[in-house]
């Protein structure tokens, strides 16, 4: 039962010998860490990165002062392309070992590496960048039910995602039924890549219907900043048929471990010079990758993600712009171990002024899939 007969086995490649050997030696040493490392490694050399998670997880619980283990941990993540995980990881590996060169060099790989997938805003009508890194396409459905007044919204549409040199490129189209009336919207979004931590999302967005605007702009530049924070400065632009709106915005977020947490504030400047407040604060727990997550979003403000309705059988889109509301969304995203696809679910319940009655309210429960899967 030597530790170094194990690793002759699992350098030969006979991993499940060596896993054998291990466990023998483990159950007489229970606390041997070295021993519990090695095990680890082996099924992360194997490529069963969930396997490696788990014993890893349980030797830094212990142990949070042991490098090695820390930097097996990190390459178990990065090797699985978990990069959110990797550097969650090295994060909290300075914690317990501040400073230490082979940790932060670690972290700066993964940071060298990083193609911003994942840290866009989870706003409504802005589809956030997939964390998955390869050509996809998208299928997503939702529906809005009232507890008064309005017939329910259905929302659908179609998204691809094109990887190339420059950054990523996702068109989509969005169909919406509203009071009988049928749209359509063509989008487009662009993440460039400036840097390894500069990069930029732009999005323009076209319809014909009066269901939309008729043009949509907007556009944020994002910085990722060291300990796993980023920032970003945008603004939107909405184009109705009798108006304009600009919208300022910008994010603050951070990892923490598998958790990811993000607030963005929006400001809307009035034509009575005053200015509508709004913000969405989004906290993520990410499961066995990056891909994987139970989320929740919540806002509340003047919210610049609208929902058109009527008054006095007008349609009005720019007016929700000023209308009060709170917004809480639950959202499941998950795939299963034999099938690259991702499947997401959410359910959502909101609470809004009426814009024919102000200081009434009335409740929407909002409940959506989607469904990717690879090109």
């Amino acid at each position: 039962m030597s530790l170094k007969r194990a690793m002759a086995l699992a350098g030969d490649g006979k991993r499940e010998e060596a896993r054998d050997t291990l466990r023998n030696i483990l159950a007489h040493y229970p606390e041997y860490t070295d021993v519990k490392n090695l095990l680890a490694k082996t099924f992360s050399w194997d490529g069963d990165y969930e396997e490696a998670r788990k014993h890893f997880n349980r030797i830094t619980s212990a142990e949070k002062s042991n490098k090695e283990v820390w930097e097996a941990a990190i390459r178990n993540e990065m090797y699985a392309q978990n990069k959110h995980t990797a550097l969650g990881l090295a994060n909290k590996a300075l914690i317990y070992l501040p400073e230490d060169a082979d940790i932060i060099e670690l972290r700066n790989r993964i940071l060298e590496s990083w193609d911003g997938n994942g840290t866009t805003s989870t706003v409504a009508t802005e589809t956030e960048t997939p964390a998955i890194d390869r050509n996809f396409v998208a299928l997503f459905s939702s529906a809005d039910v009232f507890d008064v007044v309005f017939d329910p919204m259905y929302y659908s549409g179609v998204e691809f995602n094109l990887v190339t040199g420059l950054g990523k490129i996702l068109p989509r189209i969005n169909y919406s039924n509203r009071f009988g009336i049928d749209g359509i919207q063509y989008e487009i979004d662009l993440y460039p890549k400036f840097s390894k931590s500069v990069y930029a999302y732009l999005n323009y967005g076209y319809s014909r219907s009066e269901i939309y605007p008729e043009h949509r702009v907007g556009g944020d530049l994002y910085v990722n900043l060291p300990k796993g924070v980023e920032t970003s400065l945008g603004v939107r632009y909405l184009s109705f048929t009798d108006s304009d709106v600009t919208i300022f915005t910008g994010s603050a977020g951070f990892y923490k471990g598998n958790y990811y947490f993000s607030l963005r504030p929006y400001l809307t400047p009035r034509n009575n010079s005053t200015l509508g407040i709004s913000g969405v604060l989004t906290a993520r727990r990410y499961l066995k990758d990056a891909n994987n997550y139970i989320g929740l979003n919540a806002g509340m403000g003047f919210m610049p993600e609208f929902r058109q309705f009527r008054a006095n059988s007008v349609l009005i889109a720019e007016t929700q712009l000023y209308v009060e509301s709170q917004q809480l969304v639950m959202e499941y995203q998950f795939s299963f171990k034999s099938n690259p696809s991702l499947y997401r679910a959410q359910l959502g319940l909101t609470r809004q002024e009426f814009v024919f009655a102000p200081d009434n309210y009335f409740w929407a429960i909002t409940a959506g899939l989607r469904y990717q899967t690879g090109l």
